[in-house]
């Protein structure tokens, strides 16, 4: 959800894409990594140190950043505003930071519930919830299209929450 407003609260939305682009790679190599594990098989202390497990954590607690410290304050934003948006020219518009937050958590509400799964012993349940976090993640970044941001405007527009 975006707006044409140039208001001092907006991000530039070129950033949460750039975080997204960062998230779908490391979510791809999530899934490469969980598909040659059996989480089932293997005893809890050994499923808590696979990779594919504590790349998943990593993700989840940029996630949770994101989602509870605000999209401002998301590391990827400042490796953006640090590194990457003083070799772009001004944004055509800036984006409120409510819904790309929103986003975040529904990223984290994703990727907390694979690493739940997995912890649990469901064969695959790692995978299945980076694989739906890494579709998001691919389509925010290559196309623009934010599904937490859209479920935000969704959910203003049902009353079911308030927009700030």
């Amino acid at each position: 959800m975006s707006t044409s407003s140039k208001s001092p609260a907006g991000i530039d939305p070129r950033g949460p894409r750039f975080g997204a682009g960062i998230t779908a790679v490391l979510l791809l190599v999530t899934i490469a990594l969980g598909l040659g594990t059996a989480a089932s098989a293997a005893p809890l202390a050994e499923r808590a140190v696979q990779p594919a497990f504590l790349l998943l954590a990593a993700i989840t607690a940029v996630f949770a950043w994101g989602a509870f410290a605000g999209i401002a304050r998301h590391p990827y934003g400042a490796l953006f505003k640090a590194l990457i948006r003083p070799r772009l020219g001004a944004p055509a518009y800036l984006e409120e930071p409510e819904p790309p937050t929103f986003a975040q958590l529904v990223g984290f509400l994703v990727s907390i519930t694979g690493v739940v799964l997995h912890l649990l012993g469901v064969p695959y349940g790692l995978v299945g919830a980076a694989a739906v976090a890494f579709i998001a993640a691919f389509l925010n970044s290559v196309f623009g299209l934010c599904l937490g941001c859209e479920m935000y405007a969704l959910l203003v527009r049902a009353k079911i929450i308030r927009s700030a």
